[in-house]
């Protein structure tokens, strides 16, 4: 029987050299859903989509995206498998030297066949799904940072892929492009029927958009459910997050001698400084 499931992970282990950066990662992502990865910059977030997208294969454990097995994917079937796929960079990453038209039309040339006149109508619809068919003349610099991320969209969806990635999307947004964008991603989730993965560290807006959290510190998730349930966890790790609490199991102090000593001379770090 088929899955139901557009990504699977089994137990899943990654590693840089002897560097531990994912351990034990268990994960399952439905089709059509939109789920939030959410943790600390540096806990292995995007790592995780690099290995969905195979940049990176794991070092232990099963992910299957699609149905494909990616730690034994061949280098056809995962350029096949890319075709399907939208990302959406943090900032955008548009071609500052192709304006907003040539940004989108570049994968319905890269990697279709497709007449130019078809290839301009669907651009234009493209821009039109973001509210930015009027700004397709201009260079990407002319834009906000808003309008800026609302084309790499554009961009991210012209091959209606069936998995779309976003790293860090509402990032450096004021709060009406921040709405304009979790919009965005729900109701093109919903007209292309595309299941969404968000790498985030915006709790609230994530939490009113997405279907499912998971939670990942140090490698390792250590929470997971609805929003609800993620709202109302007693997680210390957890509560801290989204709540933006100052002190918790993440320190407001880097661990370091006491003031009081320190003021004592009582340390090494003050007894180094009065000799210096």
């Amino acid at each position: 029987m088929a899955s139901d499931a557009a990504v699977e992970i089994s137990r899943l282990n990654f590693r840089y050299g002897e560097r531990a950066i994912l351990k034990g990662i268990n994960m399952r992502i439905p089709r059509g859903s939109i789920v939030a990865i959410m943790g600390q910059s540096g806990c292995g977030k995007t790592t995780l989509l690099r290995l969905i997208g195979g940049q990176l294969k794991p070092t232990e454990g099963d992910l299957s995206v699609e149905g494909h097995d990616m730690k034994a994917i061949t280098p056809d079937a995962l350029y096949r498998l890319r075709r399907q796929m939208g990302m959406l960079f943090q900032f955008g990453a548009l071609f500052t030297d192709l304006s907003v038209f040539e940004n989108v039309a570049f994968q319905m040339r890269e990697h279709t066949d497709l007449s130019e006149s078809l290839i301009r109508d669907l651009t234009l619809l493209k821009l039109q799904a973001v509210g930015l068919r009027g700004v397709r003349d201009r260079m990407p610099g002319a834009l906000s940072g808003g309008m800026a991320r609302r084309v790499a969209l554009a961009r991210a969806i012209a091959l209606d892929p069936m998995i779309m990635m976003y790293d860090e999307p509402f990032t450096g947004l004021d709060p009406i492009s921040m709405g304009v964008i979790a919009k965005l991603i729900r109701d093109l989730n919903s007209a292309l029927g595309t299941t969404s993965i968000i790498v985030t560290h915006d709790v609230q807006e994530s939490l009113r958009l997405v279907d499912y959290v998971y939670f990942v510190s140090e490698g390792v998730i250590v929470a997971e459910g609805t929003p609800e349930e993620i709202r109302s966890s007693n997680l210390p790790y957890v509560h801290q997050f989204v709540w933006g609490e100052m002190d918790g199991p993440v320190p407001f102090h880097y661990p370091a001698p006491s003031m009081q000593d320190f003021l004592a001379g009582n340390s090494p770090h003050s007894r180094r400084s009065m000799h210096a």
